[in-house]
């Protein structure tokens, strides 16, 4: 790519498994003390019957589930329902609040990945909405045969996701047959990571190797695009890269401000069930015991 540069990979690590939620295990990319702006947490998640995630609260960020095998039922606290199966995404903005729950709706394991994407300070009180596609509606890229870029955000080879990102953001699912090389644009002010679900591969202009479970973190440099390549094996991985906010984050669990004061506020207005967490006072999912109610 003339009169470019690309990006290298700054570093990597092994992202272990480890118990979640009621039951669940999750090998987390990023979350706690490893953040990533504008992203809070990245789990690849496996979740069986009757594990799963029961009634909880979010408020003043997205949350992304984009599930790989099985189907989780959704259910939140103003009637909202729903059922994602093996490449299905729902994209939902909490805003001011939700109080949901998911859950496993198959018998066989259920592995996804759920993104944590943060909100900044003039949208975090927004009110709360939902972006739901299915496999069929996700747009894909082909530039050349085996190669495929299922873009659920951003834009691959031309080809746009239709979602609305409220924070600039690039999700996107690629698949390369072994000795195939793609080479994928990012702005140079996005700081990104990848996530290899199979296989290995050699990752930006340093031909760092990337190998199974593990994450790899772009560097923040002038680069404006990613060069990857099959070298060894098939490939499969995912690319999330955005926009940092560069604001102050106080989180507290499920809640992600700007201020310890927005915090405490929040706190007390989920305990109130006030301003946005009206419904959450006598609100109890149809689907934390079981989804049979949510899909008759």
């Amino acid at each position: 790519m003339a009169g470019t540069l690309s990006r290298n990979i700054a570093r990597s690590f092994f992202a272990k498994s480890q118990p979640e939620g009621a039951g669940a295990t999750v090998r987390r990319c990023i979350g706690g003390s490893r953040t990533l702006d504008p992203f809070l947490m990245c789990d690849i998640f496996e979740v069986v019957p009757p594990a799963g995630f029961p009634d909880h609260p979010h408020r003043g960020f997205e949350t992304v589930s984009y599930l790989l095998e099985g189907a989780i039922a959704h259910e939140d606290f103003v009637g909202n329902v729903g059922l994602i199966g093996p490449g299905d995404v729902q994209w939902m903005t909490a805003g001011r609040g939700v109080v949901h729950a998911e859950m496993p709706a198959s018998k066989t394991p259920c592995r996804g990945i759920q993104l944590w994407i943060n909100l900044a300070r003039e949208f975090k009180m927004i009110e709360p909405s939902y972006q739901d596609l299915k496999d069929s509606e996700i747009p894909r890229a082909k530039p050349e045969p085996g190669i495929e870029v299922k873009i659920i955000a951003g834009e691959s080879f031309g080809v746009k996701s239709t979602v609305f990102t409220r924070t600039p953001t690039m999700f996107m699912d690629f698949k390369l047959e072994k000795g195939k090389r793609v080479e994928q644009k990012i702005p140079k002010d996005y700081s990104g990571f990848i996530y290899v679900l199979s296989g290995n591969g050699y990752f930006g202009g340093n031909q760092f190797k990337g190998e199974e479970h593990h994450a790899l973190f772009l560097e923040n440099d002038n680069g404006d695009y990613l060069p990857i390549e099959a070298k060894d094996t098939d490939l499969r991985f995912m690319l999330f890269a955005g926009k940092p906010l560069k604001e102050p984050v106080v989180n507290y669990g499920p809640f992600v401000m700007n201020s310890e004061e927005e915090i405490f506020q929040t706190m007390s207005d989920y305990e109130k069930a006030t301003n946005g967490f009206e419904k959450a006072k006598k609100w109890r999912s149809s689907i934390s015991n079981g989804v049979t109610k949510l899909l008759q």
